[in-house]
């Protein structure tokens, strides 16, 4: 289903770019605001959440705005996780929810993803709909003046939300004795993270915690995992946490200074969850999870399915196969018994509740032996250069040499404007061949 705004995980561009500005922001919401309204659920209420990007201060006028315009009434929240407004967008009986976040990107991008009233996120065929409002005379959508929205800010988001993932554990769960590192990427985990596991009792060391608008995800945070490594080295710590700018994701370190993927998180919680009779069906992960993986839940008789990438539709598989686990190599991970999206901290307790009694997170983790990857990110002008014949005849050579090795995939990302050149085989002088003969031609 082609769309004309909505990528693989909300809107995402540049700031002050074609999409990303407050005109569009205005009809962001003055559309979502009408279409939510016309399902005549609820109390006609949104509520809104960001992480600390300097641009945030520009889109939420403009989104409250239009929403407000379209008759919605709005609370605003502030810096919160995304699964937090994910939890709070429920638990508050809201007919929607919106993230103003990149997530991962660097300062200069900014975006937003969209949650209905039960904390999911939207399927293609409503966010399709929703694009159809956005291009309609504004006049058509508006309210008349004595039907327009109120705003209020609630101050207790933060506060709300980690009261909800505490009750996901028994009273006595705490992590008293334990010495935690956690990188929260200067984004919107900075105050959620530290204060909950001070709650319980943790000796916590704190980095990326003090954002500026502008160093949100900059050489710290689950993209830049090296910075968590020397903090748990440093602090001889039990466990490091990274989250990225949004807290959906995690990447965790072990006491040993080994950084663990999305990939081997899922692999040791899936394990867990066996043993403790609550995996329900099997486990969701994408076209990026490791071929390893993939080998691993074969020999241990756990079922495996992929899912396009994009925690959107690992959360979609789930839901149809009946599954309550799925996830991305980067991080993104679906407790599908506690939350409807992928959320770091929720994660992190899970590990924790794990390991608290003795046990260390290096023996926890490391699963599974990881086959060998590459992901080549390519810059591009136009994502559409995946479509030129050129491009099509490098990608289908890679594949015949690489066939019965291997495997090989390219996509368009959905949130940069880049090409990802992935590709696995235990013969390295493959895996490079292949990955050159792709990108050479995309370059």
């Amino acid at each position: 289903m082609i769309k004309k705004y909505f990528g693989t995980d909300g809107i995402r561009g540049v700031i002050n770019s074609k999409n990303i500005n407050g005109d569009m922001f205005f009809k962001f919401g003055l559309a979502s605001g009408t279409y939510f309204k016309s399902q005549k659920k609820r109390k006609q209420t949104a509520i809104i959440a960001k992480d600390t990007r300097l641009s945030g201060y520009t889109l939420e006028p403009a989104l409250v705005s239009g929403l407000t315009s379209a008759g919605m009434h709005v609370y605003t929240l502030g810096p919160l996780p995304t699964n937090g407004l994910a939890m709070l967008t429920k638990s508050m009986k809201a007919n929607m929810g919106i993230m103003i976040t990149a997530s991962h990107n660097p300062h200069h991008d900014n975006g937003l993803k969209l949650f209905g009233p039960d904390g999911m996120k939207l399927s293609d065929k409503i966010e399709k709909k929703i694009e159809s409002l956005i291009d309609k005379n504004i006049k058509i959508n508006v309210s008349s003046p004595e039907k327009l929205g109120r705003v209020k800010r609630l101050e207790s988001g933060t506060k709300d939300y980690l009261k909800i993932l505490k009750k996901n554990f028994s009273k006595e769960f705490n992590l008293r004795g334990l010495r935690i590192v956690i990188d929260c990427a200067n984004g919107a985990g900075y105050k959620a993270g530290p204060e909950l596991l001070r709650s319980l009792g943790a000796k916590v060391t704190s980095i990326g915690i003090n954002p500026n608008g502008l160093n949100i995800n900059n050489n710290c945070g689950s993209t830049y995992p090296n910075k968590i490594k020397f903090a748990v080295k440093k602090n001889n710590a039990h466990l490091g946490i990274s989250l990225d700018g949004d807290a959906d994701r995690i990447i965790i370190c072990d006491e040993k200074g080994n950084i663990i993927d999305g990939d081997q998180i899922i692999a040791a919680l899936a394990i867990r969850w066996k043993n403790k009779k609550m995996l329900k069906g099997g486990v969701v992960g994408t076209l990026m999870s490791n071929y390893g993986l993939e080998k691993f839940f074969k020999s241990e008789k756990i079922k495996f399915i992929r899912a396009n990438v994009g925690d959107r539709y690992v959360k979609e598989k789930m839901k149809k196969n009946n599954f309550n686990l799925g996830g991305e190599q980067s991080g993104h991970i679906i407790l599908g018994k506690f939350a409807t999206t992928g959320d770091g901290l929720l994660v992190a307790l899970e590990v924790l509740f794990a390991i608290r009694k003795g046990n260390k997170a290096s023996d926890f983790f490391n699963k599974f032996q990881k086959t060998p990857q590459i992901l080549k990110n390519i810059a591009v002008k136009d994502k559409e250069i995946i479509k030129n014949i050129e491009v099509k005849k490098s990608i289908k050579i890679a594949e015949k040499l690489i066939k019965g090795q291997g495997r090989i995939l390219v996509r368009k990302s959905g949130t940069e404007s880049k090409i990802r050149v992935m590709a696995e085989s235990n013969n390295k002088k493959l895996l490079n061949n292949c990955i050159n003969i792709i990108s050479k031609r995309i370059k």
